[in-house]
Formats: C-alpha cells, sequence, structure tokens
C-alpha cells in the first residue's frame, strides 16, 4: 500500500536567475538591442545582464501592463507560465524564457507556436539551473535543497542556426 504525507507545499514564485544562467547564454542574447528582464524579484538579475555587457531595462513593474525594450530576456514566475507565454506571443517581440521542460509538452504551447511563421526554439543547458530561493526578499541561510527539475531556455525570434541547440 502507499504511503501518504500529510503537509501542504506552498508555491513560491521567488527564484532568482544565477549569473551563470545568463552568462552560458551571453553569446546568444542579441548585444545591439535593449534587454527588457521584464520579471523583478530583487533586481539582481537585471544587475547580472548588465555586468555581461547589455543594455537592460529591469524595473518593478507588472509585465501583463507594460511592453519595453526590443528583446525580452527573462526567467518568469514559473505559476505563471501559461499567461507569460500567452503575452510574450502577443507582444510579438523576440524573447529567451527560462522554464521547466516539461512546458514544451503542453497544449498551450503547441497551440500558440505550433503553426506560427517563426518557430519557437529551444537551448538545452549543460546542467540543471540552481536558481536562487528567496523568502521575503532575502536569501535562507540554509538551501533546503536543490533544484530538482530540468529547465530549458525557450526562444523565439532570436534566429538560431538550430531549433534546438545545446550548451556544451
Amino acid at each position: 500500500m502507499a504511503t501518504f504525507h500529510n503537509h501542504t507545499h506552498t508555491k513560491c514564485d521567488d527564484y532568482e536567475t544565477p549569473i551563470e544562467a545568463w552568462r552560458d547564454i551571453k553569446h546568444i542574447i542579441p548585444k545591439d538591442k535593449v534587454i527588457w528582464e521584464a520579471f523583478y524579484c530583487s533586481g539582481k538579475s537585471g544587475d547580472d545582464l548588465r555586468e555581461l555587457g547589455f543594455d537592460v531595462i529591469h524595473e518593478d513593474i507588472d509585465f501583463f501592463q507594460h511592453n519595453k525594450g526590443d528583446v525580452i530576456v527573462s526567467n518568469p514566475p514559473f505559476t505563471k507560465k501559461k499567461q507569460v507565454f500567452r503575452r510574450l506571443k502577443q507582444l510579438g517581440k523576440p524573447f529567451i524564457v527560462i522554464c521547466p521542460s516539461s512546458t514544451i509538452n503542453t497544449k498551450y504551447i503547441r497551440e500558440l507556436f505550433c503553426k506560427c511563421d517563426e518557430p519557437l526554439q529551444i537551448i538545452i543547458p549543460k546542467k540543471r539551473i540552481q536558481f536562487i530561493k528567496k523568502v521575503d526578499g532575502e536569501t535562507p541561510k540554509e538551501r533546503s535543497g536543490m533544484c530538482n527539475f530540468e529547465c530549458f531556455y525557450y526562444v523565439w525570434k532570436i534566429g538560431l542556426k538550430n531549433d534546438i541547440t545545446w550548451l556544451d
């Protein structure tokens, strides 16, 4: 018989992107465009992209109410990824966003990108991205574990050579 645990799990979207995740795709992010890092968290991601040499707009504003920059490069809240991808398609601008690898199998991704002129492309990281958890804006002293799922970079209108790019 299966064992069931009675505990509640609180979903949290405050996971910051480590600079290594942006460094790994630095050669792919357009250098001649203004980047909109559309999801704020603590603001560090925008600072990291600037440190890597990009012109970045990173403000604590509502992604669904604003339209900034030329290209969106971001790690959106995973609990809102369906709405985020719909908004990205509506905006029609190039993007690179990090989301779980399982996102590619969703009905909404198929509906949004399967039959469009520009294919959705995938960049597969060389290892799992170890996001930095934030609790009330602070990083807990003790990390309760590492990321236990794979993520891809979902890319649209960037013009990669291949539909699937493996980082090494």
